[in-house]
């Protein structure tokens, strides 16, 4: 176990490759370039040299990321960054450091509060795949309401013990919808975190005009599971580099 721990430290030591920071500064921009996110809203990584710490800008607009903006945190969402001098942190960062302290295989969260997914987050009508660019969201979404458990509030996730309430909630699930207020989703790599943000309200905005015409028939099972998961499971790279492109970024390299 020592000397486990020894090595942990040897890798935390040593600096981030700038491709990594650069990836983490092209999400936030992508995403706000593609009105997933506005002037609120962030995106997560966990570092790769420990397991125990994640990154995320400062408190800032995703549009506005840069690599200077991008911080080191444990996950108890408590800065480590020895390069902070103060700066500001997300009030919600604890949904990030909650769903990475249980979810050992999720490596990337977004949290947004795009509307598109609001009428399932306040409705008895499940968010279900219909799109097959949206299939990573799965065949279960599930809905975490933060009065349940701590009555009324602002809202924010902004402690450890809400942060966890919502981790929670998502389970062993790609997203989790929070009522009247947005979604987080959480994967194994910043790629398809993306792919999902982008994809989930399209998804949703889609199902949503379906409802209105009658009964909507819905990706299976078997489907979700080739699409993301087959043999020929659809990939996300393509999509990246022209959504990167648009933003005026580089995205994540294959």
């Amino acid at each position: 176990m020592k000397t486990k721990a020894n090595a942990t430290r040897r890798a935390a030591e040593r600096p981030l490759d700038k491709d990594f920071i650069d990836d983490l500064v092209a999400a936030n921009r992508t995403l706000a370039r593609l009105s997933v996110l506005d002037a609120f809203g962030h995106v997560s990584v966990r570092d790769p040299r420990n397991p125990h710490r994640y990154l995320i800008s400062r408190s800032i607009a995703p549009e506005s990321v840069s690599a200077a903006d991008i911080l080191l945190l444990d996950l108890d969402s408590q800065t480590v960054d020895p390069k902070d001098d103060g700066k500001l942190l997300y009030r919600e960062r604890f949904i990030h450091g909650e769903i990475y302290k249980a979810r050992p295989d999720v490596n990337a969260v977004v949290h947004s509060h795009a509307e598109d997914t609001l009428p399932f987050t306040i409705t008895s009508t499940p968010l279900r795949p219909v799109l097959h660019n949206a299939s990573r969201i799965g065949m279960h979404v599930p809905v975490w309401d933060i009065r349940d458990n701590f009555g009324d509030t602002n809202m924010l996730v902004s402690n450890v013990e809400q942060g966890r309430d919502l981790a929670r909630a998502l389970a062993g699930d790609s997203v989790v919808l929070m009522r009247g207020h947005g979604f987080a989703a959480a994967t194994g790599n910043l790629l398809d975190a993306v792919g999902l943000a982008v994809y989930l309200p399209k998804n949703a905005r889609v199902l949503l005009n379906a409802l209105r015409l009658g009964q909507v028939n819905t990706l299976s099972a078997g489907e979700v599971e080739q699409i993301t998961s087959g043999p020929q499971a659809h990939d996300m790279k393509r999509a990246w580099e022209y959504w990167s492109h648009r933003a005026g970024c580089t995205g994540p390299k294959p």
